[in-house]
């Protein structure tokens, strides 16, 4: 099995290509459904917001084993203008692009773990990482 898949982020069709890589992943780990749909939706979420917002990056999808414990781990990587203010992206409804604003939120909630960094120097890079049950 493949244990890290490196995928470019340009356009839309980029989006879905990484959604599914990423429920293969987490298919072939074991995951629930339910799961594996979670780890899909938050890797749509933040390839959304490369395109929307840095207009192209990379997301890095990655088997994790920690002892007896398997997870997905996914990085979102851009070297675009950086988020200005993390705290208000983090807040439910703050949006810049007119959308609803539940990206980045959202996919803390639906993660076990969550890390962003972002500068307008080097871009955004946003950590997450799902743990099989």
């Amino acid at each position: 099995m493949v244990k890290e898949s490196v995928l470019p982020i340009n356009s839309d069709s980029d989006i879905v290509v990484a959604r599914q890589r990423g429920r293969e992943v987490a298919s072939l780990l074991g995951f629930t459904p339910t799961d594996s749909t979670l780890i899909a939706t938050a890797i749509s979420e933040l390839a959304r917001n490369i395109v929307t917002y840095a207009k192209r990056g990379e997301i890095l999808i990655k088997n994790l084993h920690s002892g007896d414990r398997v997870g997905v781990m996914v990085v979102a990587r851009d070297q675009g203008p950086g988020i200005a203010n993390i705290s208000q992206a983090m807040q439910d409804g703050f949006s810049t692009s007119g959308s609803l604003g539940l990206g980045l939120p959202g996919v803390k909630r639906i993660m076990d773990e969550f890390e962003i960094v972002s500068d307008a120097k080097t871009g955004t890079k946003v950590t997450i990482k799902k743990w099989k049950r």
